[in-house]
């Protein structure tokens, strides 16, 4: 039942077979929706809102997981029906999914298609409120050295210092890198800026005899390989 007088909707007000943690605990975390998993770290609702409902309502006002991903701290904490510790619970968990989908067992992974590349930053830069510029620094067994971050803002090349992307490949001798930045947008189709600083990062890196593998360009929950387009590497 409700608590008297709280005006509060918690989980255990639902109908046994309608709680999202006992749905888990029997059928498993994939069969829930999004607002179910959501709402078991909410564990209240508000006032005329049960859990999930106040879950499904957040999501659709954030536009999705993805969405929720790049809602700050301060934005969580206002929203109506969350405040301080479920805004905290509910980053927690981002952040918790997002080193998930980078960890790996091999501290050093090799690094042999652009999915292998993709899979390290999709999910964290797929949620990012600007454009971010990152290099995966690889030795000559394409094991990855170091994931660097060399710009934030739109990509052009009279801003890119192309010096800033080799400067970490140099200090670590590195054989190769392989170009990731990220369209806010949610979709990754290259622009033609993308092309002309890819053009000129290539150049840069046959002077210093380090090879660049790829330039992947990060949507929400996909990516283009500009090498696999034909676009700014020339054919093989």
């Amino acid at each position: 039942m409700q608590e008297k007088g709280s005006g509060r909707y918690r989980i255990r007000d639902l109908a046994t077979g309608d709680r999202p943690r006992e749905r888990l605990s029997r059928l498993g975390p994939e069969a829930l929706a999004n607002a179910e998993l959501v709402a078991i770290l909410l564990r209240a609702g508000i006032r005329g809102l049960n859990a999930v409902q106040l879950a499904q309502k957040v999501l659709i006002d954030a536009g999705g997981l993805a969405g929720l991903q790049r809602m700050s701290y301060d934005s969580l904490r206002a929203y109506r029906g969350l405040g301080p510790a479920k805004a905290a619970q509910l980053k927690a968990a981002i952040e918790l999914g997002r080193r998930i989908a980078v960890a790996t067992p091999d501290e050093r992974p090799t690094i042999q298609s652009p999915d292998d590349a993709a899979s390290l930053l999709l999910y964290e830069m797929g949620g990012l409120e600007r454009e971010h510029l990152r290099i995966l620094i690889l030795d000559t067994r394409n094991r990855l050295l170091r994931v660097a971050e060399v710009y934030r803002g739109s990509l052009n090349t009279s801003w890119i210092r192309i010096g800033e992307v080799f400067r970490d490949p140099v200090r670590l001798n590195a054989a190769a890198v392989l170009i990731v930045h990220n369209h806010p947008s949610g979709d990754p189709t290259p622009s033609p800026e993308d092309v002309s600083v890819t053009k000129a990062i290539i150049e840069a890196g046959r002077l210093l005899d380090i090879e660049v593998l790829d330039h992947l360009v990060i949507g929400q929950g996909r990516y283009v390989s500009m090498k696999a387009k034909g676009l700014a590497f020339p054919a093989a």
